[in-house]
């Protein structure tokens, strides 16, 4: 009887051993290899990027596929085939077919791994970057990430210069800038969400925030916004921009963006919601506020009385750049009485001979310098700034030599033209550029009156914008007397202990009490 239970407990575990040797059914394929091959190269369109080889892991055969468009061929090398040829010999064939996750995994254990049966993740997973192991009698694909990442290097930034700062710039590469945002704010509490987004170009899309410091709500709004987006293609980030932006038809920038670091880690310390987009260095931060255009990070940099009179020169720029031209016609236009007799005596001595009137003659300047600006832009850079000044230089001599326009409104235009390049963000130029000449028709035609009224709607426009739930005028409107250290003027950088009110942060307080020091009393000798 001993001897019989015995022999019974033999033949289970022979029984259990042998069960355990054969292929488990979830990975056991139907396929062949070539199959899975062809049904692989049909998917990629028989794209000439696409490269297959063989592939023995012991004696199993399998193919490693990948595209030398994206990959790097010596991660190929270091993560897949160093771990196959230093393979101890004796049974991983077994082990594989019986579970092949477990024993990829531990084969590459070195490298990013993933696993599906799904065909649609092959094709997703190639253009990211990945490697695809197909072994033969397993339908589970094994995915290796062997991306290659070319990036130019981190330069100083092109659009945002400054004296005294940081010269580091974010690049096209997405982790690159995450990695530059990283270093600046060492917080474990600065999360990253991502988002894939475009059918055809599945361009990633990632949120930042502090989580101990933003406002839910405006958190929640910006992610419902970015999910919600259903489009073909995402190329820059002013495609997100369009897609998220308050539905409102206006010349006025609802969401900021900027290719400085320290700029957006401000922001982010400030308690909003920063967007990257992989392929460009501009990053999107919201809520955006008008006041927020007028402020660059080189104001915490400068002492704070130098910080408050370049600012107060930006909004004085703004407003020669938005409404001089318009000023200047309505003046000599219907308004003489407005300047000194000697002056206009001498404006209206160089107009003798100009055959148009002062609108149209202003019209002429603004559009010709508008192309010989575009004209500076888009030509390559050896001749780009000589086209824009000689050009500007030469067409503005002929034409008063000429008598087709006042050297008076040459001068005006010029320093319109000056004033707009002031601006710090470039989106908040173009709409001064554009709003130019809506006003330059309105003191055309009505002079004063019509640049008032134009003002009127201008900044009852501007009051009815709202950037994901904030008035756009805040803290001026409405007026929010706690905000109004780093408006106009900036007060000292110890003195600015709250966070803007209007965010709701989770945080309202970003500096501690006032620990300036002051000069020691003087001693008695």
């Amino acid at each position: 009887m001993k001897r019989r239970i015995t022999t019974l407990k033999e033949l289970l575990a022979k029984q259990k051993k042998a069960e355990s040797s054969k292929p488990s059914e979830e990975f056991v394929s139907t396929e062949s290899l070539e199959e899975k091959c062809s049904t692989l190269e049909k998917m990629m369109n028989h794209s000439s990027d696409v490269v297959l080889e063989d592939l023995f892991i012991g004696n199993l055969h399998a193919k490693l596929c990948y595209l030398e468009s994206t990959t790097e061929i010596k991660l190929i090398m270091e993560q897949i085939q160093d771990p196959i040829i230093n393979i101890a010999p004796g049974g991983i064939e077994q082990a594989i077919l019986s579970n092949s996750k477990k024993e990829l995994t531990r084969l590459f254990s070195s490298s990013q791994l993933a696993f599906s049966e799904k065909w649609e993740d092959v094709g997703q997973k190639l253009v990211a970057g990945y490697a695809v192991i197909i072994v033969e009698q397993i339908s589970t694909f094994c995915f290796v990430l062997v991306k290659s990442t070319p990036s130019r290097s981190i330069t100083e930034p092109t659009t945002q210069t400054i004296i005294r700062g940081p010269k580091d710039g974010f690049v096209e590469d997405l982790p690159t800038n995450l990695g530059i945002l990283r270093s600046r704010i060492k917080n474990p509490n600065l999360c990253f969400q991502d988002f894939f987004i475009g059918e055809d170009t599945q361009t990633r899309v990632t949120l930042g925030f502090i989580s101990n410091i933003v406002n839910d709500k405006i958190l929640k709004e910006v992610t419902k916004r970015v999910e919600e987006i259903k489009t073909y293609a995402i190329f820059e980030s002013s495609n997100i921009e369009e897609m998220i932006a308050d539905k409102t038809f206006t010349p006025f920038p609802l969401v900021y963006n900027s290719e400085r670091p320290d700029t957006i880690a401000s922001h982010l310390v400030s308690g909003k919601v920063c967007i990257f987009i992989d392929g460009t260095p501009f990053v999107l931060t919201a809520p955006a506020t008008f006041q927020d255009f007028f402020s660059i990070s080189e104001d915490y940099y400068q002492p704070f009385f130098m910080a408050t009179f370049l600012r107060i020169i930006r909004y004085f720029s703004f407003i020669i750049a938005l409404l001089l031209p318009s000023l200047f016609v309505a003046i000599i236009t219907y308004h003489h009485e407005m300047i000194p007799t000697a002056l206009i005596a001498s404006i209206i001595s160089q107009r003798e001979g100009i055959p148009f009137p002062a609108v149209i003659e202003a019209f002429i300047m603004e559009i010709t310098f508008e192309i010989l600006r575009e004209a500076g832009i888009r030509m390559p850079r050896a001749v780009g700034q000589t086209v824009s000044i000689v050009g500007g230089l030469v067409i503005g001599q002929a034409a008063v030599e000429a008598g087709v326009v006042s050297s008076f409104m040459v001068i005006i235009v010029a320093l319109t033209a000056i004033a707009s390049f002031v601006s710090p963000v470039y989106n908040l130029a173009i709409s001064t550029r554009l709003l130019r000449f809506l006003f330059l028709i309105l003191g055309g035609s009505l002079g004063f009156y019509g640049i008032m009224l134009g003002l009127i709607f201008m900044i009852g426009h501007i009051n009815s914008l709202r950037s994901f739930g904030v008035p756009y005028l805040t803290p001026v409107s409405p007026f929010k007397l706690t905000d109004q250290e780093d408006v106009f003027f900036r007060l000292p950088y110890y003195m600015m202990k709250q966070r803007p009110s209007y965010l709701k942060t989770k945080q309202p307080k970003k500096q501690f009490a006032d620990n300036s020091p002051t000069p020691p009393k003087a001693k008695d000798d």
